[in-house]
């Protein structure tokens, strides 16, 4: 299992801090490749402890470095009381304030009788930048994904409706190897493809309409995350016109996407096309969001992001038209940064619109 043990160390080292406390799931196996303790990972700046109960001890101990030593909490043996026997008076502890609430941490804080330093950025800045490990488990994910978009274009026909092919598509991923939904899918047809996360319902799809088909998968928790448009039966010039803007949007800012500039530049090379094209207002949202082990990470690539984008980030490029009441066009890849350029992990094929159902 992937582990950022060493990597949050030296975080620690820089930052001057002696030891985080990890409480979220998602950042404790970020640390440790662990997902399920309902206790605690501690951090510090030679050591590391995992705290689980009965449930999880065994899979813990058989599958964690050794760098984490596992301990068992038990109702003789009280998580809070564990924890507090491994920590010191004067320790500067940090903990994730981006993730506790203000009701968890002052409760911490009493039980522990211990203040904490606030470095919930430590995790959104080490996360950002993904190593080798976690680059094949998300095209592994994307794979998986891909796989099950290709089989269920091919059973796609009018009369289905947007929650049959919704249940396709998560059905085949899960046959192929996802561990779940990275987030619950999104399966539009006809007029509700003008809503950019509408949710799948019992509208039918019918000839001459869109189909958007937003969605990602699982392996070893890290995400998958794409989107296809296609047409049912057959596409109207218009329909063929604005997939061809979005297509070429997209293209643009995935042309312009690389690490060390801000992602708003990123975005801005495909907001230029769709503006250019008399279609601004109607592209929203941003061009792009980090992903990893959840479907929204940061930095993103919006009119706002200042930031620089780090080297490593997976980012998706998800430029779109949204023609109220009518009809909306995304497509969706996932490309990885690099200083020279961005390398796209998506291999569904979108170069022009597709027809299915025919």
């Amino acid at each position: 299992m992937t582990n950022h043990i060493q990597s949050i160390q030296r975080e620690l080292k820089n930052r001057d801090l002696d030891a985080v406390l990890i409480t979220t799931e998602v950042n404790q196996r970020y640390a440790c490749g662990f997902p399920f303790t309902d206790g605690f990972v501690l951090v510090a700046r030679e050591k590391a402890w995992l705290i689980t109960d009965s449930r999880y001890i065994e899979a813990a101990r058989g599958s964690v470095s050794s760098d984490v030593e596992v301990l068992l909490f038990d109702n003789a043996h009280p998580k809070i009381g564990i924890l507090k026997g491994l920590l010191h008076d004067g320790l500067k502890l940090a903990a994730e304030d981006r993730r506790l609430s203000h009701a968890e941490w002052l409760g911490y804080e009493r039980l522990l009788n211990m203040g904490f330093v606030a470095a919930g950025d430590l995790f959104e800045n080490l996360r950002a930048s993904k190593d080798e490990e976690e680059l094949r488990s998300m095209v592994s994910a994307q794979r998986i994904s891909e796989r099950a978009l290709e089989e269920t274009l091919q059973i796609i026909r009018p009369g289905m409706t947007e929650k049959e092919v919704a249940a396709e598509l998560v059905y085949r991923m899960l046959k192929h190897g996802s561990e779940g939904n990275s987030f619950d899918p999104i399966v539009v047809t006809g007029k509700n493809t003008s809503k950019p996360h509408g949710v799948p319902g019992d509208s039918i799809l019918q000839e001459g309409d869109f189909l958007t088909m937003d969605f990602g998968c699982l392996k070893n928790g890290y995400c998958s995350d794409m989107t296809r448009t296609v047409a049912v039966g057959h596409a109207s010039e218009e329909m063929q016109n604005i997939y061809g803007i979005v297509l070429d949007a997209q293209l643009a800012g995935i042309a312009a996407a690389r690490s060390g500039i801000p992602g708003r530049e990123i975005d801005e090379a495909a907001r230029k096309v769709i503006r250019d094209a008399g279609y601004g207002e109607w592209f929203g949202h941003g061009f792009g969001h980090s992903l990893g082990l959840e479907i929204h990470e940061a930095p993103a690539c919006n009119p706002r992001e200042k930031r620089l984008m780090p080297e490593g980030a997976v980012v998706s490029a998800e430029p779109g038209i949204y023609l109220p009441g009518k009809f909306g066009v995304r497509i969706e890849d996932v490309m990885i940064l690099h200083p020279d350029g961005a390398e796209v992990i998506t291999q569904a094929e979108k170069s022009e619109l597709k027809i299915v159902g025919s």
